[in-house]
């Protein structure tokens, strides 16, 4: 049996399945939920972000889902600090210069706070002096701490980030820290290799 399974992350939880790197003061990991041998996060989300992750035991799904050159969109629900105005949004979806280039065209929009959110475990630091609001980015791309550095281009640094959705699936209910089984997807073919027609001698 194939396991192809979707994960909410809680925050402060490493994407992987080990912490080698502080054995003394282990951090908290995936194992700490998800108890199946041989399945693998398909693509990373940072210790401090939350949502949605895909595990799988499938190595060619796994590529499918996190391999750059399938461009597969990924929504994120992001709280920022002050209110972004039509331009800052418009730079979001044209293009925002980074240290390591300039980010590909994004969909982004305001949003309402999302229904249903869990209390994040520590709190965002607020500051009454500034407000906060919420938007939705959905990328195409999938560089480091890429959504952070992006609203911090444009003026308004990411208190929260939640990932949502990745292709078509969804994080919907689930709660965090818990997990269900997906069907598993149909595969994409491997290109054939043309066939050499040369006549033979």
């Amino acid at each position: 049996m194939s396991w192809f399974i979707r994960f909410n992350k809680p925050f402060d939880v490493l994407p992987q399945f080990t912490d080698r790197k502080n054995a003394e003061s282990p951090r908290s990991t995936l194992s700490d939920f998800i108890d199946l041998p041989g399945v693998y996060p398909a693509g990373r989300l940072d210790r401090d972000s939350e949502g949605l992750m895909l595990l799988t035991d499938n190595g060619r799904l796994q590529s499918q889902i996190s391999d750059p050159k399938h461009k597969m969109p990924k929504t994120y629900w992001v709280q920022v600090e002050g209110i972004p105005d039509a331009a800052a949004i418009r730079a979001l979806r044209d293009g925002v210069e980074l240290n390591d280039g300039m980010t590909r065209p994004a969909k982004a929009r305001l949003i309402d706070e999302p229904e249903g959110l869990w209390p994040r475990t520590p709190p965002i630091r607020e500051r009454k002096s500034v407000p906060d609001c919420w938007l939705e980015l959905t990328l195409r791309e999938g560089r480091n701490r890429q959504v952070r550095r992006m609203t911090a281009a444009v003026g308004h640094p990411t208190l929260r980030l939640i990932r949502a959705r990745i292709g078509d699936w969804t994080l919907d209910d689930l709660a965090p820290g818990s997990w269900d089984s997906l069907p598993m997807p149909v595969l994409e073919t491997a290109p054939q290799r043309k066939r050499d027609r040369r006549p033979r001698r």
